[in-house]
């Protein structure tokens, strides 16, 4: 049960109390919410996309998908999909498909769906397949203090 060095930094900088929740390793978020048995609505999963400056950690709900174009509509920008070579770079001690929420910890700048918004309290991944962290809801917002937040996802 692991935390990635700089989630956990970052975290404890912002005095924010949490939890982990271990579970047996998974290869989505949404396997990941079953595993732990925490509702997909309430786990947070990361989709990192990018455009011709850079890169942005788009949050939805495990149980919703992001609407692409929707998502370039808002941001008013062309995105596409990080490689899996451009994500390792951007959260070096992260395993692929297991980045958390927290852009600012990586100096990625994010944008959360509205649809996390009034959640009582929320889990993410911790860096690794098999361990989430859990965090209150309102702070999981004071985390995403600096997200731009919009619609751009729909469940699946």
């Amino acid at each position: 049960m692991t935390i990635a060095t700089k989630l956990q930094n970052y975290i404890d900088s912002q005095g924010i109390a949490y939890d982990t929740v271990a579970h047996h390793r998974t290869a989505t978020t949404s396997q990941s919410a079953q595993a732990a048995h925490v509702p997909g609505s309430r786990l947070a999963k990361s989709v990192v996309v990018h455009h011709e400056t850079g890169y942005v950690l788009a949050v939805v709900p495990s149980t919703h998908r992001i609407e692409l174009s929707t998502l370039q509509d808002v941001m008013d920008k062309r995105l596409g999909l990080a490689s899996e070579e451009e994500v390792s770079s951007l959260f070096a001690d992260c395993d692929i498909g297991a980045v958390p929420p927290i852009g600012s910890a990586y100096d990625v700048p994010m944008i959360v769906d509205e649809s996390l918004g009034d959640a009582s309290d929320v889990y993410f991944e911790a860096g690794d397949h098999k361990t989430l962290v859990h965090v209150s809801g309102p702070d999981f917002r004071s985390l995403m203090k600096d997200a731009r937040v919009a619609r751009f996802s729909h469940r699946s």
